[in-house]
């Protein structure tokens, strides 16, 4: 089990997480969180960006495919109203 610190509520429903915490889960101001409830346990989860490792490649191949299909940027609206039809 990891740190284990005594908090509050505020009137206004505010929780203070301790510095202590947030320094070592790198915890900054302005960062969202999921809370999920049950029961007597609340648990709040860092929501984090995902990793988008390997998008460059991804996109670079979209791109060559494009090319070599004859595609440019004006088919683009017109395959967009295709693949809404069916």
């Amino acid at each position: 089990m990891g740190d284990i610190e005594v908090t509050s509520v505020s009137s206004r429903g505010q929780v203070v997480i301790p510095q202590s915490l947030r320094d070592r889960m790198g915890i900054h101001a302005g960062e969202k969180f999921v809370v999920i409830g049950e029961d007597n346990t609340i648990v709040l989860r860092k929501l984090e960006m995902p990793s988008f490792t390997g998008i460059d490649k991804l996109l670079k191949k979209t791109r060559d495919f494009a090319k070599k299909k004859g595609m440019h940027l004006s088919n683009v609206g017109e395959a967009i109203k295709q693949a809404r039809k069916k």
